[in-house]
């Protein structure tokens, strides 16, 4: 990861009253809930970046799921109709 300037990698704490965490660049403790709070722009986007890639992933898996049971149906069909076939043709065959 890069190390981009200082002033856009931090966003503006949501509150002046944001205590920040030691050896956190970027963290700030709310101290009313004692939530951390992240205020570090670039790490955030990384998050994004691979939180939209993994649910893209997980679209492209649920395509191709889809796709993969729609062919064991035409199979299954297919192997019907064979079997139809087959019984057919052995009847008039008699």
């Amino acid at each position: 990861m890069s190390s981009p300037e200082k002033s856009t990698d931090h966003i503006e704490p949501y509150s002046p009253d944001l205590v920040p965490v030691k050896g956190k660049d970027g963290w700030y403790r709310d101290p009313e809930s004692n939530a951390v709070v992240n205020c570090n722009k670039t790490e955030y986007d990384d998050y994004m970046a691979a939180y939209n890639k993994r649910k893209q992933k997980d679209a492209k898996f649920e395509a191709l799921q889809t796709d993969v049971d729609a062919v064991k149906l035409d199979l299954n069909e297919i192997k019907s109709l064979l079997k139809q076939i087959i019984v057919n043709g052995e009847n008039h065959a008699s």
